[in-house]
């Protein structure tokens, strides 16, 4: 994926990421974005647009007797991925509390090119994190980080209701967090200020303070209509 596309993606929020990729019909509209848990802990930062680097990490049990990945072995994986990582960590203890992530992480995976971190399980360092302004997405926040320790990089994890798999291109705002097909990302880039577009003329009929039942009617009707030669125009795209 090129640059631009990305930067394109970054102009955009989730949900209208989320729609556009339900006119390509790959997959079930209720399928590729991650459970209402996984939250923005920074709401008002810009959308995070970035490829998965994933590990699984355990905090209520104590590490093994044998060499485990440290964060710098993870941060060393961050080369293979096409463009800037997003740090995707599954909490293999589901019945522990501990974070597995805080400040001095957040600052060793932004300062090697990382632009988001998600996570199934919960934080903290809030307060140190901030003024990186550094998105992060998890589940809550609590004071210690327990035993916190990876054990394998880079391999398909279950985050937040769904699979990662390294590599994968993931959007995440104050919205949520999803997946994007690699196969369809540059469309979806190009696309999705046409559908925001399409959108508008609903909202802008009903913020004029004058709008008629059938003006709505009529608005509605253009969206859909709008909408529909989209998902026609992109789904025959798909098959050229």
């Amino acid at each position: 994926m090129q640059e631009r596309e990305l930067e394109k993606l970054r102009q955009v929020d989730s949900a209208t990421v989320c729609n556009v990729i339900e006119l390509f019909e790959l997959r079930p509209r209720n399928r590729g974005f991650m459970r209402r848990e996984i939250k923005a802990v920074f709401p008002d930062l810009p959308p995070m647009v970035g490829f998965a680097c994933t590990a699984t990490v355990r905090t209520y049990t104590q590490p093994p007797d044998r060499d485990i990945p440290s964060a710098p072995d993870f941060v060393s994986r961050f080369e293979e991925l096409p463009g800037p990582p997003v740090a995707v960590l599954q909490n293999l203890d589901s019945g522990g509390s501990a974070a597995l992530f805080g400040d001095v992480m957040c600052n060793s995976f932004k300062a090697f090119g990382a632009v988001g971190l998600v996570t199934d399980g919960p934080g903290r360092d809030y307060a140190g994190i901030a003024p990186l302004e550094f998105p992060v997405f998890c589940d809550g926040c609590v004071s210690s980080h327990g035993y916190n320790h990876m054990l394998e990089l880079q391999t398909p994890v279950q985050v937040g209701g769904i699979s990662v798999h390294p590599g994968e291109l993931l959007h995440g705002d104050a919205n949520g967090v999803t997946t994007i097909p690699l196969e369809i990302a540059a469309d979806v880039a190009d696309a999705c200020l046409e559908f925001a577009a399409a959108e508008q003329v609903i909202i802008a009929v009903s913020q004029s303070g004058a709008a008629s039942l059938a003006d709505l009617r009529a608005a509605y009707a253009e969206k859909a209509g709008r909408v529909a030669a989209l998902g026609k125009q992109l789904r025959a795209r798909k098959l050229t």
